[in-house]
């Protein structure tokens, strides 16, 4: 880089478990430096690179931009260093705006001050400089900022996304434990399938692994199905960027691929059919639903990939029998490789012998272990 201006700082925030997928995405994007950590990965760049990431990462939940680092060992502190930072290009009196926070291990303890410091601080800058103040709107604001203070010293960000990257704006409706596409993505990547064998779910719910494997194999940015992104609506996103963006948004949409692979959805529910029909017609793909008992599955020709989220007792009732069915029915799938996203331990013990290989991962705040079999 150089020659150019000195990059921006950027931190992806992911669901826990899937920063090593998350890692490997934003590298497969030719971003920059690309590290993972706790809760996401940092990268570097421009604003159009942090664009660029919104509109095709499958797995990050937010992008967010770093705008400052100081101590903040109390409130005083806080606002002093918010108030620092220029908020003009970003914020007008006829925007709004909202602040969420997060803390640990330091003076100041409680979130809904720190928010309450941090937007009192960019409001009386903005009021000062041009004699009005934009209003807080936590529902739908033009502007999401986030504060990340340990050990007193503090960290601002702008998110970029607005609304979390996992609402991609194909599922209007969901059944009771729904799994969110981003976790759905990341457990395509790291169950290894790559995109053009066959791949199946056989107990697909209202259908969001065979959608966002359909969207992945077939080059979808994830993005193209949203309106627009939370820096669209920022005081500097004018009319150049605007331009800008739909260039981006108009290569991606260039970059589709036909020649997909077979990706089949099954479950016993005729409302969850139903249901993930329509949310495939929504994403514009094509995954082959079907209703049908998991002990129905019959392997796939050429052999694939099965990738599967069963109910599990923390959401949705389940029993032995269930978990014995299927282990019984995936075990016939021979020469196939198996991914199982497993939130009970009675998933594994039905197979009655250990996975190959598996990662933890968390499905909200249930704690999971995707088991991957080469059967």
């Amino acid at each position: 880089m150089n020659g150019t201006p000195t990059p921006l700082a950027f931190f992806a925030t992911a669901a826990k478990g899937t920063e090593g997928a998350l890692r490997d995405e934003l590298r497969e994007l030719r971003l920059y430096h690309v590290r993972a950590d706790r809760g996401g990965v940092h990268f570097e760049g421009r604003w159009e690179d942090a664009w660029h990431a919104c509109l095709h990462s499958r797995i990050a939940l937010r992008i967010l931009a770093e705008l400052a680092r100081f101590d903040a060992p109390d409130g005083e502190a806080l606002y002093d260093g918010v108030r620092a930072v220029d908020w003009s290009p970003y914020l007008t009196p006829h925007q709004t705006l909202a602040v969420s926070a997060a803390c640990r291990s330091g003076g100041l303890t409680h979130t809904g001050f720190i928010s309450l410091k941090t937007k009192d601080a960019v409001v009386d800058q903005i009021r000062d400089r041009v004699g009005a103040r934009p209003s807080v709107d936590r529902k739908d604001p033009d502007v999401s900022l986030f504060v990340h203070i340990v050990k007193d010293k503090a960290t601002l960000y702008l998110d970029l996304a607005g609304e979390s990257l996992h609402r991609r704006g194909y599922r209007a409706e969901h059944l009771e434990a729904p799994l969110k596409e981003t976790l759905a993505a990341a457990i395509l990547r790291l169950s290894g399938w790559d995109r053009a064998t066959p791949l199946v779910d056989p107990m697909c719910g209202s259908g969001t692994l065979a959608i966002e494997a359909s969207l992945w194999a077939a080059n979808v940015a994830p993005g193209l199905l949203r309106t627009r992104f939370g820096f669209e609506r920022w005081a500097c996103h004018d009319a150049t960027a605007a331009a800008r963006m739909e260039d981006i948004r108009r290569i991606a949409r260039a970059a589709r691929r036909d020649d997909l692979p077979e990706i089949f959805g099954r479950d016993i529910a005729p409302a969850a059919i139903d249901l993930a029909r329509a949310n495939a017609r929504k994403a514009g793909v094509q995954p082959r639903f079907a209703i049908a008992p998991i002990n129905a599955l019959e392997p796939l020709g050429p052999v694939g990939f099965v990738v599967v989220n069963p109910p599990y007792g923390a959401r949705l009732d389940a029993d032995t029998s269930l978990y014995d069915g299927m282990a019984w029915s995936l075990q016939r799938m021979r020469g196939h490789t198996v991914a199982v996203l497993a939130g009970s331990p009675g998933i594994e013990r039905a197979f009655r012998r250990g996975p190959d290989r598996w990662q933890l991962l968390y499905n909200g705040d249930i704690e999971c272990r995707l088991l991957i079999w080469a059967m």
